[in-house]
């Protein structure tokens, strides 16, 4: 099947004017950004999967590793267009094999994602993608993992960055070079 490319104007403004905003959720005051209109419209999907793939096409990473768990819809996907393997992160518990985790906190408490120890090697170049940078947490888990085990994580990407939670401010601290398509004031 040969693919058409998907023209719109602004690619950007269009995947960002189809993100969902649903009020007081999980809690009031919070403003959920919800990327799930993204993945079902099929051209929508397209041209965020093409924003992705043109940013890491000439950058080809050796593997696309994607948290847990939107990570692993854009991850895959991802992976496949650019001929590189893909990694999942997971949540604590979730993978049959050996496992390195990473314990990280959470506004009110913490979580811990898992790796397979056998999911990257000494040298390779990482790509690692979530949906959305709140507050760091998660992304920075991932990249520890990845470095525990020797990868080098070439930069961290997501769809939404909601600035003013900190989160992107603090990995970019960590050394950790990021993309984003799109951000929203507030939270």
């Amino acid at each position: 099947m040969s693919r058409t490319p998907t023209a719109v104007a602004d690619p950007v403004a269009y995947i960002r004017d189809r993100i969902r905003t649903v009020p007081d959720w999980p809690e009031a005051g919070v403003m959920f950004r919800d990327i799930t209109p993204l993945l079902a419209d099929p051209k929508v999907f397209r041209v965020l999967i093409d924003q992705f793939v043109h940013r890491y096409f000439d950058v080809r990473p050796d593997l696309v590793a994607g948290l847990d768990a939107r990570g692993f819809i854009l991850g895959a996907v991802l992976a496949y267009e650019l001929g590189v393997g893909f990694v999942p992160i997971r949540k604590k518990g979730k993978l049959p094999f050996t496992t390195v985790a990473e314990t990280y906190e959470l506004e009110y408490g913490s979580a811990t994602v898992e790796m397979h120890t056998d999911a990257v090697r000494a040298g390779d170049r990482v790509l690692l993608l979530d949906d959305l940078i709140a507050t760091g947490g998660t992304m920075m888990a991932g990249k520890r993992l990845l470095e525990r085990l020797g990868a080098t994580v070439i930069e961290g990407a997501a769809i939404v960055d909601l600035p003013e939670l900190g989160g992107s401010a603090k990995l970019r601290e960590a050394g950790l070079a990021l993309f984003t398509l799109v951000a929203f004031p507030g939270h």
